[in-house]
This record gives C-alpha cells, sequence and structure tokens, in this order.
C-alpha cells in the first residue's frame, strides 16, 4: 500500500528565543517491509539540514538557528509504500532448542543491547513476577509465547492519554494499570528482555483512517510497538496496544533500546522556558 504522511511539529514561543539547536527522527525507514520513495523536511524560519545515520541505523536531521524567533515549524512529507502480502512470522523451533540458542555466548553477545534493562525498560520486582506468571505456563515455542504477552497487556491496560506522561517509567504504569502506546512497548521490551528474548522499540504511524472514518489525529496516527527477535526467524513486529497482526498499517521511521534513542524531536534554545507544543500527523492512502 502507498501512504502520504504529513507530519507537522509547532513550538510557539512565550517570548523570542535565539540559538535554537535541534535534531529530528522524522525519515521513515526502507527494508523489507517498506520502501520510503519520497521525504522532505522544512523548517520555519528556514534553515539548512545536516543528515546522517545514528548507531541504530536511523536517518537523522540537525538544523540549527541562531537569529531570534518566535516559533518553530517542522513539517516532515514522505510517500512510503508497505509490503500488502505479510505473513505473521512464527517459530520454527520447539522452545528448548530457542531457550538453548537465547543462552549461547555467541547469541548474547550479538544482543546485547537489546537484552540489558534501559532507564525505561527496567527489569523490577513487579516485571519479574509478570515474567513468572508466563514463565509458569508450558509455551512451544517462542513466538506463541510474545503473543501471550502482547494479549496479556492489551486485555489487562487500560489506554489512557490522560494517565501518563514521557517520563513514565513501567514501575508507575504497571501500578496505574494503564498508559499509552510508548507505556505498553516498554513493558513488553522489558518483560522480553527479562526471559532472554532481546526486544527494540519502533516508532512510526498506525493508518487507521480507513477505520476511524477519516483523517487520523494524532494520537491514533502516531504509534509505538516493538519488535522482538525470534530465534532463526528474525525480528518480528509486535503490538501490545492493540494486539493485532504488525503489517501494512504500520510505517516505522525509527529504533531504538528504547523512546530516548528515537525522541522524534528535540533540542536546546536560549530564550523563555514557556512554549506551547502541537504536534499535526495525518496519513493517506494514496493507492
Amino acid at each position: 500500500m502507498k501512504f502520504k504522511i504529513v507530519h507537522t511539529t509547532h513550538y510557539q514561543y512565550d517570548g523570542e528565543v535565539s540559538d535554537s539547536v535541534n535534531e529530528i527522527r522524522l525519515s521513515p525507514r526502507t527494508n523489507g517491509n517498506q520502501s520510503c520513495y519520497q521525504h522532505a523536511i522544512s523548517t520555519y524560519p528556514h534553515a539548512p539540514l545536516y543528515a546522517y545515520e545514528d548507531y541504530f541505523g536511523n536517518r537523522v536531521h540537525a538544523f540549527s538557528i541562531a537569529d531570534t524567533h518566535s516559533e518553530l515549524r517542522i513539517t516532515a512529507q514522505s510517500i512510503v509504500v508497505t509490503n500488502d502480502s505479510l505473513a505473521p512470522r512464527e517459530s520454527i523451533l520447539p522452545f528448548e532448542q530457542e531457550q538453548a540458542i537465547m543462552k549461547s555466548d555467541a547469541f548474547l553477545d550479538q544482543f546485547a543491547e537489546y537484552l540489558a534493562p534501559t532507564d525505561y525498560t527496567q527489569n523490577t520486582i513487579d516485571v519479574n513476577n509478570i515474567v513468572n506468571r508466563f514463565l509458569s505456563q508450558s509455551m512451544p515455542s517462542v513466538s506463541e509465547l510474545l503473543a501471550e504477552i502482547t494479549t496479556a497487556i492489551k486485555q489487562e491496560y487500560i489506554y489512557d492519554p490522560a494517565a501518563t506522561q514521557v517520563q513514565t517509567k513501567i514501575d508507575e504504569m504497571i501500578k496505574l494499570r494503564r498508559g499509552v502506546c510508548q507505556d505498553f512497548a516498554h513493558l513488553m521490551i522489558a518483560l522480553c528482555r527479562c526471559i532472554g528474548i532481546p526486544a527494540r522499540y519502533v516508532s512510526g504511524y498506525q493508518y487507521i483512517s480507513d477505520l476511524s472514518g477519516g483523517n487520523a489525529d494524532f494520537e491514533q496516527a502516531s504509534h509505538a510497538w516493538i519488535e522482538a527477535y525470534i530465534p532463526e526467524v528474525g525480528w518480528t513486529g509486535f503490538d501490545p496496544t492493540n494486539d493485532v497482526p504488525v503489517g501494512w498499517r504500520y510505517i516505522i521511521l525509527a529504533y531504538g533500546r528504547d523512546y530516548k534513542d528515537i525522541v522524534p524531536v528535540k533540542g536546546v534554545y536560549h530564550g523563555t522556558p514557556k512554549q506551547s507544543l502541537t504536534v499535526d500527523v495525518d496519513v493517506k492512502q494514496i493507492s
């Protein structure tokens, strides 16, 4: 499927600011699941962009604005084609063989960064208690275990944009029993890593306009999910927020260990700390 994506970020400052230095991760990736055919980024005030790839292979654009300004607008426009014939990826080995591979030194070395806890994906008592609940059951494969975890998060936690903030850690979210896609992704990543399954954070978009009757708004279109590595199969997507197959509706922007690695827009400036932020995302299917 072919999509046109327009992602606009607008900062309005309560006064003039200067010496703004920013980096953005708003460029869709090209991989086996999707291809980005067109991509353009513009800023107001205008600034030249410097592009590079970060450690995780994400396309990053950096820019600075030295002159005084009272607003900053960043607009990213992309044309992306996703693979609409993707089949669900499932384990091809029994659980015992998968576990043996995941415990091998070569595997642990290869995926060390996606097995280690981070600030957002800590290995806490609450996380271990949830993991023990899953491991007490008989599981035929890693893919079925991942499917069970995905379903459990969807069923046991409430999607509530007012419940958490960007800085919320998983222990707080577990106690609240509610959160947003970022929180659910962090929880599933922490569970996977505690079990010994490499897992990474995915930022991007989910196309649901045809399901919602119009253009998707920011909370719906911008999305986060995870990919977990199944031995002898590869990286496989799971969406604990919706518990649906990760297929052609999902458009990938960036990969990372957690949200901190893939923040879409971040920067610093000199001036008033008072500002307002609005983000508009429109994902349209064009063929």
